[in-house]
C-alpha cells in the first residue's frame, strides 16, 4: 500500500513552472534519490511531501498516521543557545518539549521534585522513555554532545544534528536534503549505515554520486516540471538519460523542420493562399503554440581556468614538519615534496588538520619544528567552503567582476554579462543580490571568482557542496587537465577518485600517511589495516608519516627476536620461495603504482580505471598475505 501519493501537481514561482502536472507515489522500503539541475525544484518537492508547502493545484493522498521527518539544510530554527538536546527532541513535537523540560531538570541544580514527577508520568503514558533513550543512542553513535549549544557549532556539527533530529521519531518517510554537505568520511559511512537499516522509505537530494551508487534503487529525475522514475542504478540512468535526450533533440529538429515548412507554406503567393485548405492552417496555428510551450533543457556551464603563469617545478617542500595546538597534536614529523601538477587530496575527520595543513603548506602558519620551502612564481586562488564570507547584500555581477564590466581570462577581455553566462547567469539573475540565490547558485557564483583569477595553484575546500551533476563533471574534468597543482579538500568520494593522483590520510595524533590513487587506494588501505588489528598482528602500530608501505616493512622485525620452531620440508621450501614473490608482486605494484600517479590515467574509460585499480588492491592483499606468512613461517 502507497504510504503518499501525489497527483497532477501544478506550481508557479513568479513565471517559473517548478510542477507541470507533476506524479509521485510513494512506499514502504523505498530508497529513492531525487535528481535535477540547481534550481529546479527539488528542495520544493521535498517541502510539497513534508507539508510545509503546498502546490498550486493537485491532489496530496496520505497513508492516515503518515509520520514525515526532513533533514533540513541549516538549522536557522533553532537558537543559539539552544542545546543539542533540545533541538534534537523538538524532533518529536510534544513528547519532545517534555523531554526537553525533564532534560532541563535533571540538568540543572534546581529541586523541584514535584515537577519531575508529573514529567515522569507523563512520559511513561507517551512510552518517552524509549525515545529518551533513541536520542541518547544516536547523539552517542552521531559523537553529539547534548550539552552543546547549536551557535557554537561548525557546519559539520550542525549537519549531525539536523541528521539526528531528523531520525529521532521513527518517520515512515525519511527526506534527506544533501546530507551529506560538512560531514567526514566516518559521517558519511554512518550515515550510509543509518539509511541501509532505516525500515521506512527514504527520498534523498545529493550530488555524492557514491552515496547514490550505494543506496539508491531507483532515480527520480525532475527535468523543466517533470517528474521521471528510473528503475534502475545510477550509471544505467545515465545510459538511459542520455539516450532520452538525443531522441529529445532528434523529434524537436523534426518538428521545427515541419514547422519552418509549413511557414513558408502559408507565406506563398495570391495563387496559394487562395487554395490553401482550413484544415492545414489550424494545424499551423496549433504547431506554433506547442513550439512557444515547449520548455528547452537547460544549458551546461562553461567552466574554465584562467590559467596563471607556471609555477617553479617544487611548489612545496616539507621536511620533518610538526605543528600543534594547545598541546593537541595536528602535525607529527611530516615530509612531503608537493611538485608543479599533482593533484592531492586531503582526507581524515572534521578537525583532524587538513585545513591547519593547507595554511602550512602555503606559508600561512610557521610550523613549531622542522622546515618548509615554498616554490617560485606561485599564483594561488582559494575555493572555501565558508560562502558566507561574500557580502549577502552584493550583487552577483558586483561580486565576481568587482566594480569592472570588464574580466581578463587567458588574456582576452570579456563582458561580465558574458563570463557570467558560462556560468549559466541570466542577464537578469546576474543582477540578483546574493542573499537570495539558491545553494547552487552561490557555489557557481564562487566558481566563477575562483576561475577569473590567474593562478597556477588551486586550493579547494570542499568544492563539490551544491553542485549540480553536470556541472560537478564538468569541474572534474577541467581540473584534471589543469596543467597546474590542485590542493583539494573533499569527502566526495567519486570527486576524488576521479581528481586526485595522490592522497594525504590523517590517521590521528599528527601521523599523516601518503597514498598513490584516490579514496579507493585509502579506503582499500583502511581495509587492510583494520583485518591485521583484528587477527591481532603485528601492524597495530601506525605508519610512518609519507610511508603508505612502511606498516609492512616493519612487520618482519616485530618478532625476529622470537625462537623459531622447526619447519617441515614443505613449509621451508615455501620459505626459500616467498622472498622471491614478494620481490615480484612488490616490483609489479610499483610498476601499476606508477600507471596510476599521472593524472591522464583517470582521463580513459571508467571501467579500465577500476580495473586496473582492483588489480592493484589485489595485488596489495597478495603481498600482505605473502608478508604475514613469510612472518609466520619464520618465527
Amino acid at each position: 500500500m502507497p504510504l503518499l501519493r501525489l497527483s497532477q501537481l501544478q506550481l508557479n514561482i513568479g513565471e517559473q513552472i517548478v510542477f507541470d502536472q507533476l506524479d509521485l507515489t510513494l512506499r514502504a522500503g523505498e530508497r529513492l534519490c531525487l535528481l535535477g539541475r540547481n534550481g529546479c525544484g527539488k528542495s520544493t518537492l521535498l517541502k510539497v511531501v513534508d507539508g510545509s508547502t503546498q502546490a498550486d493545484s493537485g491532489e496530496v493522498w496520505r497513508k492516515p498516521g503518515l509520520k514525515v521527518a526532513r533533514m533540513h539544510q541549516n538549522l536557522d530554527f533553532a537558537a543559539d543557545d539552544a542545546s543539542v538536546f533540545d533541538v534534537v527532541a523538538d524532533g518529536l513535537e510534544a513528547l519532545g518539549s517534555t523531554l526537553r523540560r525533564y532534560h532541563e531538570l535533571i540538568q540543572s541544580e534546581l529541586d523541584d521534585l514535584r515537577e519531575l514527577e508529573s514529567l515522569q508520568r507523563e512520559i511513561e503514558s507517551l512510552d518517552g522513555w524509549r525515545y529518551q533513550q533513541r536520542i541518547e543512542s544516536i547523539l552517542s553513535r552521531l559523537e553529539l554532545n547534548p550539552e552543546a549549544r547549536i551557535g557554537g557549532l561548525s557546519g559539520g556539527w550542525l549537519r549531525r544534528v539536523a541528521l539526528a533530529r531528523a531520525l529521532v521519531s521513527e518517520p515512515d518517510i525519511l527526506l534527506l536534503d544533501e546530507p551529506t554537505n560538512h560531514l567526514d568520511l566516518e559521517g558519511i559511512l554512518w550515515l550510509e549505515q543509518c539509511v541501509r537499516d532505516f525500515p521506512g522509505c527514504v527520498l534523498f537530494v545529493t550530488h555524492d554520486r557514491a552515496l547514490i551508487e550505494s543506496l539508491a534503487d531507483q532515480i527520480l529525475e525532475l527535468d523543466r516540471g517533470k517528474l521521471e522514475r528510473y528503475d534502475c542504478n545510477y550509471q544505467t540512468y545515465l545510459e538511459r538519460r542520455a539516450h532520452k535526450w538525443e531522441v529529445e533533440e532528434e523529434q524537436n529538429a523534426l518538428f521545427d523542420k515541419r514547422l519552418a515548412q509549413e511557414e513558408t507554406w502559408i507565406r506563398q503567393g495570391i495563387k496559394a493562399r487562395r487554395t490553401r485548405n482550413e484544415g492545414r492552417v489550424r494545424a499551423l496555428k496549433a504547431m506554433r503554440d506547442e513550439r512557444s510551450q515547449r520548455r528547452e533543457r537547460q544549458g551546461t556551464a562553461n567552466l574554465s581556468v584562467n590559467q596563471g603563469e607556471r609555477s617553479g617545478k617544487m611548489v612545496a617542500e616539507l621536511q620533518n614538519v610538526s605543528y600543534g595546538i594547545g598541546g593537541k597534536n595536528l602535525v607529527n614529523n611530516f615530509s612531503l615534496l608537493l611538485q608543479r601538477g599533482d593533484k592531492l587530496a586531503l582526507i581524515g575527520p572534521n578537525g583532524a588538520g587538513k585545513t591547519t595543513l593547507l595554511r602550512l603548506i602555503l606559508g600561512e602558519l610557521q610550523p613549531d619544528s622542522g622546515t618548509i620551502k615554498s616554490g617560485t612564481n606561485l599564483n594561488i586562488a582559494y575555493f572555501d567552503q565558508l560562502r558566507d564570507r561574500l557580502d549577502e547584500d552584493q550583487r552577483v555581477v558586483d561580486i565576481v567582476g568587482q566594480g569592472s564590466d570588464m574580466v581578463t581570462i587567458n588574456g582576452k577581455d570579456r563582458h561580465i554579462m558574458s563570463y557570467l553566462s558560462d556560468f549559466l547567469f541570466t542577464p537578469q539573475r546576474a543582477r540578483s543580490h546574493f542573499r537570495v540565490l539558491s545553494g547552487g547558485e552561490r557555489a557557481r557564483v564562487q566558481l566563477a571568482c575562483l576561475f577569473s583569477q590567474p593562478a597556477n595553484v588551486l586550493v579547494l575546500d570542499e568544492p563539490t557542496n551544491d553542485l549540480d551533476m553536470e556541472t560537478l563533471e564538468l569541474l572534474e574534468s577541467l581540473l584534471v587537465d589543469f596543467e597546474g597543482t590542485v590542493l583539494l579538500v573533499s569527502h566526495d568520494r567519486a570527486f576524488v577518485d576521479n581528481v586526485a593522483s595522490n592522497c594525504l590520510l590523517f590517521e590521528g595524533n599528527g601521523v599523516i600517511s601518503e597514498h598513490v590513487g584516490g579514496f579507493s587506494e585509502v579506503a582499500a588501505y583502511q581495509a587492510r589495516l583494520a583485518k591485521r588489528k583484528a587477527a591481532g598482528g603485528v601492524a597495530d602500530k601506525k605508519p610512518e608519516p609519507t610511508t603508505v608501505a612502511s606498516t609492512s616493512e616493519q612487520a618482519p622485525a616485530a618478532k625476529a627476536s622470537a625462537p623459531k620452531r622447526k619447519l617441515s620440508y614443505k613449509d621451508q621450501r615455501e620459505l626459500d620461495s616467498l622472498p622471491d614473490k614478494i620481490d615480484e608482486l612488490e616490483s609489479e605494484i610499483a610498476r601499476i603504482s606508477e600507471l596510476s600517479a599521472d593524472p591522464a590515467f583517470y582521463q580513459q574509460d571508467g571501467d579500465k580505471v577500476t580495473e586496473v585499480l582492483q588489480q592493484l588492491a589485489t595485488l596489495q592483499g597478495q603481498l600482505d598475505e605473502a608478508m604475514e606468512r613469510w612472518m609466520d613461517l619464520s618465527e
